[in-house]
């Protein structure tokens, strides 16, 4: 039997795990599958080499989420992050003496927690100097932010990744496509990464809660056609969610600097509520308004307004996401700081 402090926490989950895409949920499009590439990652990778690992990563995360718990959304939406880029290899924690790195990005700007990142790394390093990487550290931090308040792991993190060496800005922004993509560019990418189109819906659910910037849709609110027509609005929208749109934002297309709730009033109605308001036509950015162009998502946004639905089908994609691209074996290196290759 389910208690309702039970049904609360698992809502409760939903809206953090919402929380991660505070812009957009894509991923970037390179040769080989997921399967592979994660050959060389199992559960408990660190068992023998560094045993107390994973409890020292989750006793820092604990402890930071329990004074911030916004930590559990940011941790998330970096962990998407690096996954999109290079694979999930910890470059978007490097550095950049010339700010070129993949942080220095337009999409990565408004990341968050690094700091947070590199104490776990220490406390790790620590015990046992030269074992764990970064991409493990951040693969963790993520699951054990949103695991925190229930005490135990909410899924399981297969372990054994390397860091990469390389992190590059202009690579972040080839390969995180636009909110303006189309579903077949969206499916595309999604499938030269291994991943479904179960994996593109269900992720793109991270848009329930945080805040996109009017210059990433305005185009859909002012002038659409390009024909200088005012009231010329993106058909696919929903008119009253338009008009509130439009009451947000300049009609200035360049207007980085406002933003607005991606998922008004979803804090207090069910967490898988970004699907509920697709279905009403209330997609924020054209990649949201995509998933109803294609029979078989649109079956899927229907079936992920159950939030228990949406959750199991989450613990599933993200794991998923997680063997992205990763360096295993003689691949890569382990860094003794996360923003910084060994010398």
């Amino acid at each position: 039997m389910v208690t309702k402090k039970q049904e609360g926490n698992k809502l409760a989950l939903l809206r953090l795990v919402a929380a991660a895409a505070a812009v957009v949920v894509v991923f970037a499009g390179s040769s080989g599958t997921a399967a592979a590439q994660a050959a060389g990652l199992k559960k408990g990778f660190y068992k023998k080499s560094c045993p107390k690992a994973e409890d020292i990563a989750r006793r820092v995360v604990w402890n930071r989420v329990a004074g911030n718990p916004e930590l559990a959304a940011k941790f998330l939406r970096m962990f998407f992050h690096d996954c999109f880029v290079r694979g999930c290899d910890a470059s978007v924690l490097l550095d950049s003496a010339s700010g070129t790195a993949e942080k220095n990005a337009a999409p990565n700007l408004s990341l968050g927690g690094f700091e947070v990142i590199e104490e776990v790394k220490a406390a790790v390093e620590r015990e046992c100097p030269g074992v764990v990487s970064c991409a493990d550290v951040l693969a963790l931090a993520a699951r054990d932010s949103v695991s925190y308040q229930y005490g135990a792991a909410l899924w399981e993190v297969e372990t054994g990744r390397r860091d990469g060496t390389v992190s590059s800005d202009q690579e972040a922004l080839a390969d995180i496509p636009a909110p303006s993509s189309a579903f077949p560019v969206l499916l595309a990418n999604f499938s030269a990464k291994g991943l479904a189109l179960q994996d593109l819906v269900v992720l793109s659910g991270g848009h329930t809660i945080g805040i996109g910037h009017c210059n990433l849709f305005s185009s859909r609110l002012f002038n659409f056609t390009g024909k200088n027509n005012p009231s010329d609005v993106d058909p696919s929208l929903n008119p009253s969610y338009a008009r509130f749109l439009q009451g947000q934002c300049r009609r200035n297309r360049n207007d980085n600097s406002t933003v607005v709730a991606m998922d008004p009033g979803s804090s207090l109605a069910s967490p898988s509520h970004y699907f509920v308001n697709l279905r009403a036509r209330q997609g924020m950015f054209t990649s949201d308004a995509a998933l109803l162009t294609d029979g078989r998502a649109a079956a899927l946004v229907d079936k992920l307004q159950d939030p228990d639905v949406f959750l199991d089908h989450f613990k599933n994609s993200i794991k998923r996401m997680g063997q992205i691209g990763v360096l295993t074996g003689g691949s890569g290196q382990i860094r003794k700081r996360c923003s910084a290759v060994n010398s």
